[in-house]
């Protein structure tokens, strides 16, 4: 048996030190994230639009092979569900499912139909 392992068999959990610049630890804002994959990884480009802005810069891309895509993904629904245990259910407003999708395009006034 390698002395290694825990008393169950299973090795020990790696600690990793992580160092966090003081420019990443600034962050991006977001509230637009645009979503590719292929059959060898998943790329997300993180934007950010606003009202009447029709174009938007992406800010930051991050590249996963589709097995740490699903590992991130089952990290962020723990994570949403302990924010929401702790602080109550988040509400989406403008629920794309419900036809908005967050910030709406703004329409142009002669093209806007009044009832």
């Amino acid at each position: 048996m390698n002395n290694n392992n825990n008393s169950d068999g299973t090795l020990p959990q790696q600690q990793i030190n992580i160092e966090l610049g003081e420019k990443e630890a600034e962050g991006i804002y977001s509230n637009l994230a645009i979503i590719s994959h292929s059959p060898a990884e998943f790329i997300i480009d993180f934007t950010r639009i606003f009202p009447g802005i029709p174009k938007a810069k992406v800010h930051s891309r991050i590249i996963m092979t589709p097995q740490h895509a699903k590992l991130f993904l089952n990290a962020l629904k723990e994570n949403i569900n302990r924010y929401e245990n702790q602080y109550g259910e988040i509400v989406i407003q403008n629920d794309p499912n419900n036809g908005g999708m967050g910030f709406q395009i703004p329409v142009n006034p002669k093209d806007e139909k009044i009832n």
